[in-house]
């Protein structure tokens, strides 16, 4: 009996195990695209890319006639309209006869704030920069032409011409229609800087400043205020101590550069046979030359501010590295100009004055001793080297930045500040040359040439 018991329930479990099996074979997977999680997935996808369009539509159509809106708004407008709403909602619940005139006489300020600044702008507007680069202290003017281009005489208005920080207001008459106003301005070049000039836009508000409708006529332009330099002339530069370049430990059999003699092998050039050696010594006697390279001027100068005493100390540093690279292109020598933040273009005279218009100085942990380290790195077949670095440079690292130079290359640290004396001094390889102001620079690289 208990064996045919236990038989049976033996048999039942095994049915009911089968079932279980084709059970878990049918219930749907949750990853099968039957499942409802799957089809609430597919239908938020497909509503999204059905609504998608409409909705990028909304969003250009809202950027393009609603942010104009609410951007004519000022925020004193925005105060009165809040609280004209406010005081209309109070002046209904409690009642109050007060509340309800003070905004209405808020609706009726933006009421007519709006009928003031409505209207149709048509103006013809230039603007002219005389020079887009001058240097420090020189006179920039530019002029501001606008001309009424409407069929109808135009109502007096205002012109906004941001000046870098600064905006400048010019006044609009009554204008007929074809007639020009022209107004000239001058822009302050007392600092090295580039000022974005622009863009014109017309301004139309209400006395009350509540809305402010402007609409923009130029596109903005850069006007380069160049580091004031000073020219050195040839003399200043005669430390480049080269006829084609400057001779390295290499040998070649033909260079500018002599060396020394040496006996004829099959293959010279017979031009360069020694003929009075040939005949002294009966042996076929030619010449050996040192090979040259061409000049390479590095100009590094440091933008670490605390090195310097001073910001018109760091304007200092930046003028004598633009002087020296000028002097350089001048003269169609290789150049390269650097920073703690890497190189500069120096293609051109014009594109070395823009890029040392950009020079930022910043107190930072780079010295002038891991420039000159970089420079060595940066420009390793340099022939002479000029590190700029400001007055509070010591001489210890002014040692450590000469032992970074590598053996061959001329090097010059010159350090600036109002309170140093022109001198010259040398530390290890390095020749350290004080300067003061500018207008030394040239009598202190001739000293240093001499």
């Amino acid at each position: 009996m208990t064996e045919t018991a236990t038989k049976r329930d033996t048999e039942q479990t095994g049915r009911l195990g089968g079932l279980g099996e084709t059970i878990r074979r049918v219930a749907p997977d949750k990853s099968s695209l039957l499942h409802p999680a799957s089809l609430a997935s597919k239908a938020t996808s497909l509503t999204e890319q059905y609504l998608q369009p409409g909705w990028q539509r909304a969003k250009n159509a809202a950027g393009r006639y609603l942010r104009p809106v609410l951007e004519t708004v000022s925020p004193l407008g925005w105060v009165v309209a809040g609280s004209a709403l406010l005081l209309l909602v109070l002046g209904a619940a409690f009642g109050w006869q007060e509340a309800k005139i003070a905004a209405l006489m808020g609706l009726f300020l933006l009421l007519l704030a709006i009928g003031l600044v409505l209207g149709r702008f048509s103006y013809g507007v230039a603007l002219d920069l005389a020079r887009t680069r001058v240097a420090v202290g020189d006179r920039a003017v530019g002029s501001v032409a606008v001309t009424n281009t409407a069929d109808k005489p135009l109502l007096p208005a205002a012109l906004e011409l941001p000046v870098g920080a600064a905006t400048a207001v010019f006044q609009l008459p009554r204008m007929k229609a074809g007639q020009v106003h022209e107004d000239l301005f001058t822009i302050p070049t007392q600092r090295r800087a580039v000022i974005v000039v622009g863009p014109v836009r017309s301004v139309r508000q209400d006395p009350l400043g509540l809305l402010r409708r402007q609409m923009m006529w130029t596109e903005p332009t850069e006007l380069f205020v160049h580091p004031r330099t000073t020219a050195l002339g040839s003399s200043a530069s005669g430390f480049i101590r080269d006829l084609e370049g400057l001779p390295t430990k290499e040998l070649a059999s033909a260079d500018v550069s002599f060396h020394a003699l040496r006996d004829y092998v099959p293959g010279d050039d017979r031009r360069y046979i020694h003929w009075k050696t040939t005949a002294r010594t009966n042996s076929l006697m030619v010449r050996q030359f040192e090979e040259t390279r061409r000049a390479h001027l590095a100009v590094a100068v440091s933008t670490n501010t605390e090195e310097y005493s001073s910001e018109e100390d760091f304007e200092l540093a930046v003028s004598v590295a633009a002087s020296i690279g000028l002097q350089a292109i001048r003269e169609q020598r290789n150049l390269s100009v650097l920073t703690q933040r890497g190189p500069l273009r120096s293609d051109t005279g014009r594109i070395l004055l823009d890029e040392m218009t950009r020079i930022e100085g910043k107190p930072q942990r780079s010295t002038a001793v891991e420039l000159a380290r970089g420079t060595a790195e940066a420009v390793p077949n340099a022939s002479v080297m000029f590190l700029v670095v400001g007055g509070q440079v010591s001489a210890t690292q002014l040692r450590q930045a000469s032992t970074a130079v590598p053996a061959g290359i001329r090097a010059f640290a010159i350090r600036c500040g109002a309170g140093l004396e022109a001198a010259r001094a040398t530390i290890g390889d390095l020749s350290v040359l004080s300067l003061p102001s500018l207008d030394d620079l040239a009598i202190v690289l001739r000293k240093a040439a001499a």
